[in-house]
């Protein structure tokens, strides 16, 4: 951590909290959800225990740690595996406080009704949001795409009961946005040999044998999708919502391919992708930014590619569950507060994610690799990822540039379709063909 990480840590202190406990309060006053008072609120507050449960990628235990130093009280993550995490979230809600998922998981949450609207007021960081979360909508004021899960269709709710979803902004929150990002095809460039322009070349039988997927129907289906309709091999209404039709088609594609031999294998998690690309196994994949981080650091060549055709995006959110209540409450919500100030946006922005707050991240960056990470600037030093090891090399720049050339160029988005079910009926026929 620099000096500046570390005196910026400590202006978001447990003694500053205290001294606005007041307000920190209000919330669970003003629903009638606590009965105790703020002097109450910072003699126990040391006592609770937030558990915030989520996937490897975000559930990072040097972010609990930093957490519950500078709050005061602990912060629990726990990472789980993708099935894992629905499962509790919709049979064992009471054992979650702070849901770490896909921002479009929000419609099941809203009709279990295990959400907890969170009122604008209370969240201090919205103003200074990325606008694809508040508006829907890129800085320059153009409309963002909505194809699949845009996060715009899933961030309001329309009232403070949390019975319907609002597609414009309204007064109360379904999630805190946390982190996004724009995906894309990892490469082995020395051993592909040539560039690499559009999703189409995940199919090039030039790769037979040398390509994958990510085994998961709701990301690696539009993975397919735009691999698919960029070879010419389909045409979709709505890449993002596919109907019966269109899920048989292109099923029906992807069996031949795999039959045919285009596929080594179909990665079921962060380890096995780097595993395939850094072996050599594969040179052409579905890729995660901190995955292409990982093979970096080892020295190995790879590249997060800039395709045509566009990006996949996807944003994550923290849910706080409706159970949630008095005291614990109030530390569930300084704990929402505290995510988006900073120290964890620089932290996730080492490892190739965005935060929701920008400039937030950016006081704990050095202005070296904000000018690398966020503005796609050639790197004036060494680059390290969260954990100190050489990421990139001084004079290189960032795959894809700066952060609106790719989050500006978001051609679908993450989600569950209408036809959720019947699609993840027919991708397991097709891992298993």
């Amino acid at each position: 951590m620099t000096q500046r990480d570390r005196t910026s840590a400590k202006g978001l202190t447990r003694r500053r909290l205290l001294k606005g406990g007041a307000a920190a309060a209000g919330f669970a006053a003003g629903s009638g959800a606590m009965t105790g008072f703020p002097t109450i609120w910072a003699q126990n507050i040391k006592d609770v225990v937030i558990t915030h449960v989520g996937q490897s990628f975000s559930v990072i235990p040097q972010i609990a740690a930093q957490a519950s130093k500078d709050l005061g009280f602990k912060i629990d993550m726990q990472t789980v595996d993708l099935n894992t995490q629905m499962n509790r979230l919709f049979t064992q809600p009471d054992s979650i406080d702070i849901a770490d998922v896909s921002i479009n998981v929000v419609p099941d949450i809203m009709k279990k009704k295990i959400g907890l609207p969170i009122p604008v007021s209370k969240y201090k960081w919205w103003d200074t949001s990325m606008p694809l979360f508040a508006k829907g909508e890129y800085p320059d004021g153009r409309k963002a795409s909505v194809e699949g899960g845009a996060p715009i269709k899933f961030q309001y709710y329309a009232d403070k009961d949390g019975s319907k979803l609002s597609p414009t902004p309204t007064d109360y929150l379904t999630s805190i946005p946390s982190l996004t990002n724009a995906d894309t095809l990892g490469i082995r460039p020395d051993l592909v040999g040539r560039k690499i322009e559009s999703w189409a070349e995940l199919f090039n039988p030039q790769f037979k044998g040398k390509a994958a997927l990510v085994d998961a129907p709701d990301i690696g289906i539009l993975d397919a999708v735009m691999a698919l309709e960029a070879s010419g091999a389909m045409k979709y209404g709505d890449k993002g919502n596919l109907t019966k039709p269109e899920i048989d088609q292109t099923m029906k594609l992807l069996i031949d391919l795999k039959k045919g031999g285009q596929f080594r294998s179909f990665w079921q998690n962060f380890d096995q992708s780097v595993s395939l690309m850094a072996s050599g196994e594969v040179v052409i994949q579905s890729m995660w930014s901190p995955a292409v981080t990982a093979i970096r650091t080892r020295g190995i060549a790879c590249t997060y590619v800039a395709l045509k055709e566009g990006y996949r995006g996807w944003g994550v959110s923290l849910v706080p569950l409706k159970h949630l209540t008095g005291l614990k409450l109030d530390a569930a919500l300084d704990y929402l507060n505290w995510y988006n100030s900073g120290w964890q946006g620089a932290f996730i922005a080492r490892q190739g994610y965005y935060s929701s707050v920008p400039e937030n991240a950016r006081k704990f960056l050095e202005p070296y690799e904000w000018d690398y990470w966020y503005e796609g600037k050639p790197a004036e030093k060494d680059i390290h990822d969260p954990f100190g090891a050489l990421m990139e090399k001084a004079g290189n720049v960032r795959d894809g540039g700066a952060l609106w050339q790719r989050m500006g160029n978001v051609a679908v988005w993450n989600c569950l379709m209408d036809e959720q079910r019947y699609l993840t009926k027919r991708w397991n026929e097709f891992i298993a063909a």
